[in-house]
């Protein structure tokens, strides 16, 4: 019973998650967007404290429910090891198996140290949520594949092939060895309240359970369960036809004290210290040292044919001054230490204005770069989506009022007539009517028609950039702003 409700909700965040990444999160988020905002990370990221308590509560009683249940990339490896199960011979393919404490911690440490120093690369690179957010954008959403950066997908597809094959061939390897949030989680779950018990009298040292144990977590031998590494998965609890193990109240038994990863009292003075480890992490998560961003290499455009005659270059990114992050970002600094580049906003993005980034050092955070679309002021997608708070909920209202970043331009690159004139395309397009035409000499009548930005409404969404018709740089194109500014 256990186990099959386990499954269910599994199923439930799984599909849910999964739906948000495929760009259903405009019809969906109302409903599903809860999803994204618990996960660890994010919200730790977000300084979400009713979340974060809230999870660490969780596991407290239950154990590591949340890499079972919640944790999306959790039930993707489920999912691999269960396919790989089914093959002749694989049903019993594990088995007790010594936890890897400098292989697990270090990757811990190194972690810690990488949120400490903004190695953000490494950070993002090992966030289980952000990481399988990128998995489903580049495999199986299509549609929004041109949105991701060359180095983003290659990333992508290279953390599919090396989780699917540690899943495959060993359950829940990555969890108990790399992932961050496991280990973090872990710290806590050895003293869950509630936990799968082995009773020795009951055992028959049949192994069973010990080989179908994906978390490789079940000594038979020495009768206990490595409950640090256990992932609640109610596997062994449905597989022991001997009822030897019970998932239960763990403590006032002797066996509960067999069940500690290394028995009796020095096993508790050194979760405890492992625990002080894990809230101080989390401390230094939300206090991580502001980071600037570096433009990225838009992707690349399709030709296009205008006419059938004339070949259309297409739009290169211009270098800015200060990159352009988000409306409902606030700053460059609240952005970037706040995002964990899952890219569920990429995903959410209707106007194709969002992509991730290539800088190595910020690699995969989004950035906003305006050849395929630019920022409607009506549109708030990215804001109403965002988990760990690196964008903050907007209302169209309240966008209107916000400055990004200013517009800037190129006189050389200005398209003019044979009297001179400028197209004007800007000017006829500013929603905020910040571009005007004016006269290049204003003594001179029959001076040249100029665009000229009044920056005190320029709220830079772009639209000046992305309809220039000069190629393939535009002649107006927007810098963004360090901190953003509210009417």
């Amino acid at each position: 019973m256990l186990k099959k409700l386990r499954i269910v909700l599994a199923a439930v965040f799984f599909i849910g998650i999964t739906l948000l990444f495929l760009n259903l999160a405009g019809v969906l988020q109302p409903w599903l967007g809860w999803m994204a905002k618990i996960q660890f990370l994010p919200a730790v990221m977000g300084l979400n404290l009713a979340v974060i308590l809230g999870l660490v509560l969780l596991t407290l009683v239950f154990g590591r429910v949340y890499c079972s249940v919640i944790c999306p990339m959790g039930v993707f490896q489920d999912i691999v090891s269960r396919l790989s199960s089914l093959r002749k011979g694989k049903a019993l393919r594990f088995g007790w198996k010594k936890e890897l404490k400098v292989l697990r911690y270090g990757v811990w440490v190194l972690y810690v140290v990488a949120i400490m120093a903004g190695v953000h690369a490494f950070v993002v690179l090992l966030a289980p949520y952000s990481a399988y957010g990128r998995m489903i954008q580049a495999l199986m959403a299509p549609t929004h594949l041109f949105a991701l950066s060359a180095v983003s997908a290659v990333v992508a597809i290279l953390t599919f092939v090396v989780i699917t094959a540690l899943s495959w061939a060993g359950g829940r390897t990555w969890c108990n060895t790399v992932c961050p949030v496991g280990t973090t989680l872990s710290f806590f779950s050895r003293f869950a309240l509630l936990r799968p018990v082995l009773d020795e009298t009951k055992c028959r040292n049949c192994h069973l359970c010990e080989r179908k144990c994906k978390a490789s977590c079940i000594d038979v031998a020495n009768h206990r369960i490595d409950c640090s590494r256990c992932v609640v998965c109610f596997d062994c609890i449905d597989n022991c036809s001997h009822g030897a193990i019970s998932y239960r109240f763990a403590y006032g038994r002797k066996d509960a004290k067999e069940n500690a990863p290394d028995g009796g009292r020095r096993a508790f003075m050194a979760a405890g210290a492992a625990l002080a480890g894990g809230v101080a992490a989390k401390k230094v998560a939300v206090t991580a040292a502001s980071v600037a961003a570096a433009a990225g290499v838009a992707s690349a455009q399709g030709k296009k044919i205008d006419g059938g005659l004339a070949e259309i270059l297409p739009k290169q990114n211009p270098e800015r001054k200060l990159p352009l992050v988000p409306f409902g970002a606030g700053s460059l600094k609240h952005f970037h230490d706040r995002c964990t580049a899952c890219q569920l906003c990429v995903s959410a993005c209707p106007n194709n204005v969002l992509s991730p980034s290539s800088s190595l050092e910020y690699l995969m955070q989004p950035e906003m770069n305006y050849g395929k679309g630019y920022c409607r002021p009506e549109c708030t997608a990215c804001s109403q989506v965002c988990p760990s708070g690196a964008i903050l909920p907007l209302t169209p209202e309240e966008k209107t009022a916000v400055h990004i970043g200013v517009a800037v331009v190129d006189y050389d690159l200005c398209l003019v007539n044979r009297d001179g004139v400028s197209c004007g395309n800007c000017a006829r397009h500013c929603p905020a009517g910040a571009i005007i035409m004016v006269r290049k000499d204003p003594s001179d009548e029959r001076s040249a028609m100029i665009p000229a930005v009044n920056e005190a409404r320029c709220i830079g969404c772009g639209a000046c950039e992305y309809l220039c018709p000069s190629r393939p740089l535009s002649a107006i194109h927007v810098d963004g702003r360090d901190v953003h500014i509210v009417d």
